[in-house]
């Protein structure tokens, strides 16, 4: 995922959940794959569009070691899926807040639906409005308990010195935890073959024109038919052109 995107409201899992820490790069072997993201605008990746298979937690930490070098090197984005630089793997990272790995992740848990405007590495510069979801509860391989994310402040962030924070910190902090709630959807939609266009919500908006005293405009009764000023139209609507 991009890290450019319309930031909404929203709040986070407790931090007493655990999340898989980031793997020591010194104890992982090379991996023979791709380690650029590949860009769908002008390349073909027969990946993107594919549900990935599932792997081992071992497996998974070494991609998802990649991973985090890719992002580290670009600098640009927030979150990356395997598939996106050419590896079928259900295996995806996230760094919004801290660095979050996801082997074979699933969503079981929707609720509260949210507008959002997102970018993604895989279409630069493509960026759409979607509909994503405020709270979610996502299981792994490598964790028993599921994990939670939800995107409005919590008890334990309200009570701990919220007298010291500012407004505008809280905030900031809340757009962080929404922002990692997105991000986390949006990666697992990667690992089933979604892209940020197939969750696209319109956003069109039809305006109707504006009519003008001098305009003119057609008004009918029966065969009768006149040609006028919008003004003068609006004293016979009430006489017999109006009846």
């Amino acid at each position: 995922m991009s890290d450019k995107q319309n930031v909404i409201t929203g709040h986070h899992k407790p931090s007493s959940l655990l999340r898989s820490p980031h793997p020591s790069l010194a104890n992982v072997q090379q991996m023979p794959y791709k380690n650029k993201v590949i860009n769908c605008i002008k390349e073909d990746n027969s990946l993107i569009k594919k549900k990935l298979k599932t792997v081992t937690v071992e497996e998974g930490m070494k991609i998802a070691t990649r991973l985090f070098e890719i992002l580290a090197t670009r600098k640009d984005g927030i979150g990356l899926a395997a598939n996106q630089v050419g590896i079928d793997a259900a295996v995806a990272v996230v760094n919004v807040r801290e660095p979050l790995i996801l082997i074979n992740p699933e969503i079981v848990s929707r609720e509260v639906e949210l507008p959002y405007y997102e970018g993604c590495l895989s279409y630069p510069g493509k960026g759409v409005h979607t509909k994503r979801y405020r709270d979610i509860i996502v299981s792994t391989s490598q964790e028993e308990s599921n994990w939670y994310f939800s995107g409005t402040p919590s008890v334990v962030d309200n009570a701990k010195g919220s007298w010291e924070d500012t407004p505008k910190d809280k905030q900031k902090e809340t757009n962080l935890k929404i922002l990692e709630t997105v991000c986390v959807q949006h990666e697992i939609d990667h690992l089933n073959g979604k892209t940020i266009h197939d969750r696209k919500k319109d956003t069109t908006v039809r305006v109707e024109k504006k009519i003008r005293r001098n305009d003119l405009v057609t008004i009918k009764k029966e065969k009768a038919v006149k040609v006028m000023k919008y003004k003068k139209v609006q004293s016979l609507l009430n006489n017999v052109w109006g009846k």
